[in-house]
């Protein structure tokens, strides 16, 4: 070790005399020498102890090793020791040559790279490490293209498509390439789930745009759901903005892609005018102005390449979409030897599907059809017992509502059905107060027996002025003993200003009642007979007329709830009461009646309630 020691002796460089020994010695140390060696090297540059003014002894050097644990320090620490040492000596030095110049420029650049690892030590930061990082990050970064989907993304969601789908909407997608389509569809089968994806998957797959007609503005938003919630799911990527700009990335050539976008719209022909691509069409049963709508959107979809797609559980055979289902429209003009009829094709053909001789293919999907194609969602034994023939036929097997005799014929209700998303600026469904503190009242038909047709809850604001408007903001379907029926109630009151509710309580109702007036002493109780049907049916429809009811043209279970209702004479054929079907039930009709429970409470002639008052003396 001597014969090394005398090999890495230090440069002879005059120190002063406040020279830093224990530093000498941990210098040392980490170069490699060892305590005796160092002990024997701080003599030789007469290094003493200030107290004695003697060599350093071998102990003391010692106990500042352990003391200290040089022998812990980490590599970084010993290098930077070294360097800094040397550094210092050489800065310290009087004379100096060329060569010491070079080397003190040399020790400060690594001092410098030394003092960066520290940094990126203690940050994590590479720029802290390397200058030119920090340079680079410095310039404008380059914005994350929104919306994009890669081919690969493309191909994963194309594949989960597929997977995902029932028998009946593979046949769906294997019709995709008709040009027009017209699917008339059991209720809760799926559709409107289905066509989201479709419309995802060609709109990547081709770069058309897609076209989102619906009643109203709030179901199309049902449509733009499905494909967010789906595109995330599988891919990470959330998909923003008010109508959706798809990134298709670029072409090999490094070229951007067709960029498709997909609008959606409510049933309006005001607005649906001016966009171009595939458009499917949601509900067009129950849409007003269907020829006008259906004009524009069949304008947007002129181009050969674009493909039309139409899909809606039925309403009446009055409706104007009906006459595009059944031919009449295609017959129009033509002599009777070319006409064509809905009823040319068998039921048979229609479950299948069918490419009519006016160019539309057609299919008729039953809740039956559905699950023997493997939808697996509904007990369908238990639907059928729960709902009256006719409500069952209508919702369920695609049959149409006969509206001869109903008391609210579409025409009545038309007027009443408006876009809630554009028109209703003071209503946030999504909100904890949906309504704020504007004044309320519940209307309730309690759920008659636990096999009996579901109970019906709306909540309806109030006109703010005497002759002013009605409006149906939230309907809802439940089932439930007593408590559980009251506790729906409880649940809308915290949401909303509630100054009235009316409860049916011929029936089961009168257990609701009875709890809800705990919370409520003003709780109405509205005894059924045939006389107050027949009044109650009469403020509704003279309410409809003077267009003082509106509702969401999305929300179906109103209008056909509505559409149920026909006159009956009664058992004894000596008074008209109003029944939900031709077999007396009352199922379906409940949420109409519910509604008519907050309209009855204002006078037969509009005017406001009067109010007395009470002195106290």
């Amino acid at each position: 070790m001597a014969a090394c020691a005398d090999t890495m002796l230090l440069a002879p460089i005059e120190r002063p005399h406040y020279a830093d020994v224990r530093r000498e010695a941990r210098s040392l140390y980490w170069r490699g020498w060892g305590l005796r060696e160092i002990c024997d090297e701080l003599e030789r540059l007469g290094l003493k102890c200030e107290e004695t003014g003697k060599p350093i002894p071998y102990q003391t050097i010692a106990s500042w090793k352990k003391r200290e644990k040089w022998e812990l320090a980490p590599p970084l620490r010993a290098a930077e020791e070294s360097v800094l040492v040397r550094y210092q000596q050489l800065v310290a030095k009087e004379d100096k040559s060329g060569k010491d110049f070079k080397e003190i420029d040399l020790l400060g650049r690594q001092i410098e790279r030394f003092e960066r690892c520290r940094r990126y030590r203690d940050s994590g930061n590479e720029a802290d490490l390397n200058p030119k990082v920090a340079k680079r990050n410095a310039k404008p970064k380059k914005a994350a293209r929104a919306n994009q989907i890669t081919a690969e993304q493309a191909a994963l969601l194309k594949e989960k498509f597929e997977e995902e789908n029932f028998g009946f909407q593979d046949g769906w997608w294997k019709a995709a390439h008709h040009r027009t389509r017209f699917i008339l569809k059991s209720r809760q089968i799926g559709a409107t789930w289905y066509f989201a994806r479709e419309a995802l998957i060609d709109a990547l797959e081709t770069g058309r745009n897609q076209i989102f007609l619906s009643a109203s503005r709030r179901q199309a938003e049902i449509f733009r759901s499905y494909i967010i919630e789906f595109v995330f799911k599988w891919t990470g990527v959330t998909l923003k903005g008010e109508h959706l700009l798809i990134d298709r990335g670029d072409d090999e050539e490094g070229q951007p892609l067709e960029r498709p976008k997909l609008f959606f719209l409510g049933a309006n022909f005001r607005t649906a005018q001016g966009e171009h691509g595939n458009f499917y069409y949601d509900e067009c049963f129950w849409a007003q102005d269907f020829e006008r709508i259906d004009e524009v959107a069949s304008g947007m979809a002129s181009q050969k390449r674009y493909r039309e797609t139409y899909f809606s559980t039925p309403s009446t055979t009055s409706h104007g979409a009906y006459r595009k289902w059944s031919c009449e429209w295609w017959n129009e003009g033509k002599p009777k030897t070319d006409w064509t009829k809905i009823e040319a094709y068998n039921p048979e053909q229609l479950a299948e599907g069918v490419l009519c001789d006016d160019g539309i293919w057609r299919q008729r999907v039953t809740i039956e059809d559905a699950a023997a194609a493997g939808c697996d969602l509904f007990d369908v034994e238990e639907l059928r017992q729960r709902k009256a023939p006719e409500v069952f036929a209508n919702l369920y097997l695609c049959e149409f509502v006969d509206e001869t005799d109903s008391a609210f014929p579409m025409g009545v209700l038309n007027p009443c059905r408006i876009d809630s998303f554009s028109k209703w600026r003071d209503y946030d469904p999504y909100s904890l107060r949906p309504y704020g503190e504007g004044e309320v009242a519940i209307g309730y038909d309690p759920q008659e027996s636990s096999q009996g047709d579901d109970a019906a809850l709306v909540v309806v604001a109030l006109p703010k002025t005497v002759g002013g408007v009605f409006r149906v903001l939230e309907t809802k379907r439940l089932r439930g003993d007593y408590e559980t029926q009251a506790a729906e109630i409880f649940a809308a009151m915290d949401r909303y200003n509630v100054v009235d509710i009316g409860i049916d309580t011929t029936g089961a109702g009168s257990g609701v009642v009875q709890l809800v007036r705990k919370r409520f002493a003003g709780v109405r109780s509205i005894q059924y007979s045939a006389p107050l049907k027949t009044l109650m049916v009469l403020k509704a429809k003279n309410v409809m007329r003077n267009k003082r009811l509106q509702f969401d043209a999305g929300n179906k279970d109103i209008s056909a709830s509505f559409l149920s209702i026909r006159p009956e004479l009664t058992a004894k054929g000596r008074q008209v009461t109003y029944v939900a079907s031709r077999s007396g039930e009352t199922g379906h009709a409940d949420v109409a009646w519910a509604i008519m429970h907050v309209l009855f409470d204002e006078p037969l002639d509009g005017e406001a309630k009067k109010q007395s008052v009470v002195e106290f003396c």
